[in-house]
């Protein structure tokens, strides 16, 4: 038998951690699952558990000055119903598992649980999203890429919880989400993509392109995102360009889910579908 810690405010819960190693909870959908044993035995937890759902501090929606702040402890469907979230956001988790599991799964735990099959990953990777980590000394803000450093790795420290997302928004005008699987509900990516593109007056003027599922991390290039809004417009010759740039970074793999080579020529044909569209 573990302890186990449920504070009342964040200050308390990272006066706890500070003193003491623990695991940190709040919806349990991917961490239940992680620690799972046999049936009807109580999961796996080697130590404290503290459990943060709760905390308001995490739980709050705001926009404020162009910049949407998500804590980290709302749920998936809490994101969904908020007249603050664009109806791109609200759309990428709403494809995730069922009902009853977006009313637990929390944005925050999708990030920390840094699967490159996290379906919210593909679209904070392309809205470069800031993760916001507070410890007892203090906060400290890293872009989700440099947060998640390989599958199921990332950078947050013992005594440290993430406290929310930050979002800078933008007027994306031409919007494409896609999420792969075998079935629609209850079913991990085969693979996903996200793009976003601000078009005005016949030109791109931003661009962001994200793939996940295809890589150790979720794949996006700053730089070849930079390529295409110097060329402006896009035209046929620019596709297979651009496709073959991408090609050269998405590494899927084999696995139980799928094949290595359905899952990169599916990404190349949503990357040409979306282009095409921008043509």
């Amino acid at each position: 038998m573990v302890a186990g810690y449920r504070p009342n405010n964040l200050k308390e819960a990272l006066e706890i951690m500070n003193k003491e190693e623990c695991i940190v909870l709040c919806g349990g959908t991917d961490l239940m699952v992680k620690r799972k044993k046999s049936a009807g035995v109580e999961p796996g937890f080697d130590k404290p558990v503290i459990f943060i759902r709760d905390l308001e501090e995490l739980k709050q929606i705001t926009l404020e000055n162009n910049i949407l702040t998500v804590g980290a402890a709302c749920t998936c469907s809490k994101i969904a119903q908020s007249d603050l979230v664009p109806e791109y956001m609200k759309k990428s988790v709403l494809c995730m598992a069922s009902p009853g599991i977006r009313n637990m799964a929390t944005i925050g735990g999708n990030i920390c649980n840094s699967s490159p099959v996290g379906d919210t990953l593909p679209l904070l990777y392309a809205l470069e999203a800031v993760v916001v980590l507070e410890g007892i000394n203090g906060k400290r803000e890293l872009p989700i890429n440099e947060f998640i450093t390989g599958p199921g790795q990332n950078v947050i420290r013992k005594d440290e919880i993430l406290k929310e997302i930050k979002i800078t928004m933008k007027d994306f005008n031409k919007v494409l989400h896609r999420k792969v699987g075998t079935r629609k509900a209850i079913a991990l990516a085969k693979l996903s993509f996200m793009g976003l593109t601000k078009v005005e007056n016949g030109k791109i003027k931003d661009i962001r392109l994200a793939f996940g599922a295809v890589a150790p991390t979720i794949v996006k290039s700053k730089d070849i995102e930079n390529e295409i809004i110097k060329m402006g417009t896009i035209g046929k010759d620019n596709i297979k360009e651009i496709k073959d740039k991408y090609a050269e970074i998405i590494k899927p793999i084999d696995d139980q889910r799928s094949k290595a080579n359905y899952r990169k020529g599916t990404c190349l044909n949503l990357l040409g579908y979306y282009l095409e569209d921008l043509m």
